[in-house]
């Protein structure tokens, strides 16, 4: 998971409505690596709340239940969603009011638990122009003994079904999450990940919230940079994962996803999309001499 560091607010208002947005270069890098990581984004005072909060455990909320419905005003969730970053990063990726798939709160005990397989949390999604998108959050410093989250950069639009990728161990490039307390990590619903054993003396928290996007995913960030030379950058990264063959098909999918979130029919990386959706048009026959 790549540490997030970048962030703008914009100055057309729209930060009041929706926090502290997302640049154009974050997005690239989101849509590349399926993964945003805000370090520390969560203040000291809330983190320490959480963990009575998530020890107690939280109420159910039902599939589809709209994002401001889900959770009290004053609630832990519902502060925590607030916090102008995360809000920001939400409504860059998701939109205005998202429904919530579910959520729920993932306790390690210490030196207990296996290390779960690698999986995406779906079956397998054709979707090219939208994507559902997963928050975790970590109350705690996590350190690498106590079992972060794994994940895959690069793995996320690469078509598989749930636990399919189970029997895969250590990938090249693989992040296993090390993290101050606070830390929130958005990930893309198709990210290759899984939790790890936790070997330390602490319990792990983490609380995760999934979110389904009910308006177009397109032009919802801050685009002011959307021609600056770092967002071609960010998403023709290649990790050290990928085979020479197939790791191509993985910027393939990026540039058709770039397109549907930018609008624009014509980005590409290379030529490696617009030679194979070339429609040569008819044309008139010119006569002869």
């Amino acid at each position: 998971m790549t540490t997030q560091t970048e962030h703008r607010t914009p100055t057309d208002g729209s930060a009041d409505r929706g926090g502290t947005l997302l640049t154009s270069v974050q997005m690239a890098r989101f849509v590349a690596s399926g993964s945003l990581r805000l370090d520390a984004v969560v203040p000291a005072e809330m983190n320490a709340e959480a963990l009575s909060v998530l020890e107690a455990g939280l109420p159910s909320v039902a599939y589809g239940t709209p994002l401001p419905q889900a959770y009290a005003p004053g609630s832990f969730p519902r502060r925590l969603l607030e916090l102008p970053r995360v809000a920001g990063a939400l409504r860059s990726l998701v939109g205005v009011e998202p429904t919530v798939d579910h959520h729920a709160v993932h306790i390690r005990e210490p030196h207990n638990g296996e290390a779960q397989p690698l999986h995406a949390d779906a079956i397998i999604d054709v979707r090219p122009d939208a994507f559902d998108v997963q928050l975790m959050y970590y109350p705690q410093q996590v350190t690498l003994d106590m079992g972060g989250t794994l994940s895959v950069p690069g793995s996320h639009l690469r078509r598989t079904n749930e636990s399919d990728t189970g029997r895969y161990q250590n990938l090249r490039g693989q992040d296993r999450l090390v993290c101050p307390a606070g830390t929130v990590v958005f990930l893309h619903h198709g990210l290759w990940h899984g939790g790890r054993r936790n070997d330390s003396d602490i319990r792990r928290y983490m609380y995760k919230i999934r979110f389904n996007p009910t308006q177009r995913q397109r032009l919802l960030w801050d685009h002011s940079d959307l021609h600056d030379p770092r967002v071609r950058a960010e998403l023709d990264a290649h990790f050290p994962w990928y085979e020479q063959a197939t790791g191509r098909l993985e910027r393939y999918h990026r540039v058709l996803l770039w397109r549907e979130l930018t609008a624009d029919p014509t980005f590409d990386l290379d030529h490696w999309v617009t030679r194979v959706t070339n429609r040569p048009a008819d044309r008139p026959e010119v006569p002869s001499a």
